[in-house]
């Protein structure tokens, strides 16, 4: 019998240096990995979306290792570059749209 999981096996969540909590790596992954879909889009909810368990935990970086892939129905993470086990998934973003 499976059972869900919802984070692929090769991650998990540790305290992060960065911010609270963070996702973190158990294995080497390749540059260029879709990782998984972190956001889903729906306007019945804020923002319009819902916030998977993936999209929950990686920070915010300056110097980031993953990149935000934004699509109509999806938002994706995937790497950028190749990570070691052990290493805090980051992406660049914001929250929100700084008022000009």
């Amino acid at each position: 019998m499976k059972t869900y999981r919802p984070l692929p096996e090769y991650l998990t969540i540790k305290n992060s240096k960065i911010d609270g909590l963070g996702l973190f790596t158990n294995t080497d992954i390749d540059s260029d990995f879709t990782i998984g879909v972190t956001h889903v889009r729906d306007d019945r909810f804020q923002d319009g979306y819902i916030r998977t368990p993936l999209g929950g935990f990686f920070n915010h970086s300056e110097t980031p290792n993953c990149e935000v892939i934004n699509t109509d129905d999806y938002i994706y993470l995937a790497t950028i570059r190749k990570i070691t086990a052990g290493e805090e998934l980051t992406a660049k973003y914001t929250l929100y749209k700084p008022k000009a």
